[in-house]
């Protein structure tokens, strides 16, 4: 009865995507808004790529909408999986080794290169492909890592929090320093000291460097902080095995 069931829903979903396929105007553009914006978008928010001139100008509060939606994913995750009953203690994850030298070399060389290539790909994600959501989770990966190898020695939840909100605020007040200029909600400004130098450049585009800054920040401070959340978390399953074969005997 599931196979007939899952049968009938896979051949409905293809007859209705058969149908709007076939209401296509194939060889002429579905939308016009996306050639307007290729058109526009150049002169009006002074960016190469067009992708970041979407995300921050024309959409930005769907932006900020992503980034809550990313808040309280990991703010989920952390008050699950953070639970006192949940964690190992202290002097459990004091007592695990560090990883092999040769790791251990590996990561400190590789955590300033990451740190560099996530900064980069964040200042200049209005100029070259990338941005703030790329270049935050390869900062997340960056202070991730000596984590990993070092579980000894794990990321200070109270910083990361720190950054996190410090992020959010930047962006919501970039957002409102717009509104000084009586332009839209997070509408970057060319009016300020930053100006629009020559497109291509990385100050060509008014304050949109500093949203991006923002989102890079806060999505690296969540996803490292995530990330740490669910490696802390003891093997349950080997704990309760253990105890299992304790109450045998």
């Amino acid at each position: 009865m599931r196979n007939v069931s899952g049968l009938l829903f896979a051949g409905g979903l293809a007859f209705l995507l058969l149908v709007l396929a076939s209401q296509l105007p194939y060889g002429h553009t579905a939308m016009t808004l996306g050639g307007a914006i290729l058109a526009h978008a150049p002169g009006e928010v002074h960016t190469a790529n067009i992708v970041a001139a979407v995300l921050l100008a024309y959409r930005g509060i769907d932006t900020l909408g992503e980034l809550s939606i990313l808040f309280t994913a990991a703010a989920g995750v952390g008050l699950i999986l953070g639970h006192s009953s949940l964690r190992s203690n202290n002097v459990q994850q004091s007592e695990q080794a560090e990883s092999g030298f040769i790791t251990t070399r590996a990561v400190d060389l590789l955590m300033p290169l990451l740190i560099v290539v996530g900064f980069y790909i964040i200042f200049y994600g209005h100029v070259t492909p990338g941005g703030g959501f790329q270049g935050g989770v390869i900062l997340a990966i960056a202070f991730f890592l000596p984590a990993l190898v070092r579980p000894g020695n794990p990321i200070d939840h109270g910083l990361i929090t720190l950054l996190e909100g410090l992020a959010g605020g930047g962006f919501i007040l970039v957002g409102l320093w717009a509104l000084w200029y009586d332009k839209p909600f997070l509408q970057p400004i060319f009016d300020s000291f930053l100006g629009t130098g020559p497109l291509g450049s990385l100050w060509s585009a008014g304050t949109l460097p500093l949203l991006y800054l923002a989102v890079g920040l806060k999505v690296g401070a969540e996803l490292a902080g995530l990330l740490v959340t669910v490696v802390d978390v003891p093997d349950l399953s080997n704990e309760n095995s253990d105890s299992n074969a304790v109450n045998k005997k």
